[in-house]
């Protein structure tokens, strides 16, 4: 096994260490396996100076250059993806098998943002004799963004990915928690030969390092993946400041099942996608809406699967299924548990912590839920899932929109009008039929209420960092 790599700051091309650090603890068996260095202001400051001299430099590098630095990145962490899929392993407890595929992931982020940096197209728009309109689009500046700890990887690569590929330059405070990830990007950009100050990455307390950057004149752009509660906050700290933001925030994905699908099929399917990553993904499928003819056999078939489902170290062969990525998810799914249990909730399967050491829990099914459970209004962000009877497809929509987010929401069925509905009716920024799959890097990705606004990846992903100039040019002066 590869040892957990030496963490560092990475501002202006260096690496630096700082006075200051925190222990990252694998969450699988609860012990320190680093020591992560925390920014000061004079850091913070001073990633601020490189990152205005980085996009002077890098905002006038024609595409092709740029393009080039972000393949040759993907090249060099597809060669080292054991190493990176390791640290990932120590540090969020995902299985092994998971983290070899969230690095690839990661990569097809860098290679499509990479293709889509040389056709950020602008357009003439038609005109009198002698004037021209014409619509450029320009990369908007320094950008700070913020990413989460639930993919250490393709998460910060989002963002940074399309942030360079545009010619931004770009200050990322990743996760405490799972920093390897992030690490890993900045070697390999570093390595590629991205300029000094065009990509710095800090750690920190990440409520000194936002309140600290987004005030700052050279900052244009705040992109944020995590909860809505945090993603609100920032928006408005952005907002004191005229500062546009990215948000993809928080997510409570409805799964409705009609009557005319593949029921053990589509039972089975979603009890695998609910504990990948044990559940704590944004757009994971949490509210299953089953019509109430194939309800008891849909919940049979899933109940059986979560519960055959394999958690373990995510080094351990066959695993599927790690710990949560800390002790405060296990109290907050014990909490969601009792409080639907109080409620009249069926416990199906699971419900409680799996043993006394590393944060596990054990993968949860809840039939008959009452809509007045927390756990049917907050995302979960957990193995846990809440299967509930409905009558008709317009019932199950109506359930699928009564929360306030609207990242992403699944359907299961073989009929065009039934496709039809769901695609007019659900409110959601990604809507996925006979497929759990919410998110590629070919697609636009974002969310609708509270789950945020904005778009990563696909042709719209780039355009979010960059600003749109008309320019007007007649032949002669009128």
């Amino acid at each position: 096994m590869s040892t957990y790599p030496d963490l560092h700051l990475y501002i202006n091309g260096e690496w630096r260490k700082t006075a200051r650090d925190l222990p990252v603890i694998n969450p699988a068996t609860e012990e320190e396996i680093g020591r992560l260095p925390h920014a000061e202001k004079s850091d913070l400051d001073d990633a601020l100076e490189a990152a205005e001299a980085g996009f002077r430099v890098w905002s006038q590098t024609p595409p092709v250059e740029r393009a080039s630095v972000l393949v040759n990145a993907a090249a060099l962490m597809r060669k080292r993806q054991e190493e990176i899929a390791t640290a990932i392993t120590q540090e969020h407890g995902k299985p092994i098998t998971q983290a070899r595929l969230e690095v690839i992931r990661g990569c097809e982020f860098f290679e499509w943002d990479a293709g889509e940096a040389t056709r950020t197209y602008g357009r003439v728009i038609p005109s009198g004799p002698g004037v021209r309109h014409v619509v450029h689009h320009q990369p908007i500046g320094v950008v700070a963004a913020f990413s989460p700890w639930n993919f250490p990887m393709s998460q910060p690569s989002r963002k940074v990915a399309g942030a360079i590929a545009a010619g931004c330059s770009v200050i990322l405070k990743a996760s405490e928690e799972t920093p390897a990830g992030a690490l890993h990007i900045a070697r390999a950009l570093h390595d590629a030969g991205l300029p000094p100050g065009v990509l710095n990455l800090v750690f920190g307390e990440p409520a000194e390092i936002s309140e600290h950057l987004i005030k700052q004149d050279p900052v244009r752009l705040v992109a944020f993946t995590g909860s809505t509660a945090v993603g609100r906050h920032l928006t408005m700290l952005a907002a004191q400041h005229m500062t546009p933001v990215l948000m993809e925030l928080g997510g409570h994905a409805p799964v409705i099942v009609c009557e005319d699908t593949d029921v053990e099929t589509a039972a089975i399917s979603g009890a695998i996608r609910k504990m990948r990553n044990a559940g704590q993904v944004c757009t994971s499928p949490t509210r299953f809406f089953v019509h109430e003819s194939i309800f008891e056999q849909y919940a049979d078939a899933f109940v059986s699967r979560a519960a055959e489902t394999i958690v373990g170290n995510g080094f351990e062969p066959n695993v599927e299924m790690g710990p949560l990525a800390n002790d405060r998810r296990v109290a907050a799914l014990t909490e969601l548990v009792d409080d639907a249990r109080d409620q009249g909730a069926e416990v199906r399967t699971g419900g409680s912590r799996l043993g006394d050491k590393g944060y596990f829990f054990e993968p949860t099914v809840l039939v008959n839920v009452p809509d007045s459970a927390r756990v049917m209004q907050e995302e979960p962000f957990g193995p846990l899932a809440m299967i509930n009877p409905v009558a008709s497809l317009d019932e199950a929509i109506e359930k699928a929109n009564s929360v306030p987010y609207g990242l992403a929401a699944y359907g299961f069925t073989n009929r065009a009008d039934y496709v039809d509905r769901m695609i007019e009716g659900i409110e959601a920024g990604n809507v996925s039929i006979n497929t759990l799959e919410a998110s590629l890097p070919e697609t636009p990705f974002g969310g609708v209420k509270h789950s945020g606004y904005g778009r990563e990846g696909g042709t719209e992903g780039l355009h979010n960092y960059m600003i749109t100039k008309n320019v007007s040019h007649s032949l002669t002066i009128v």
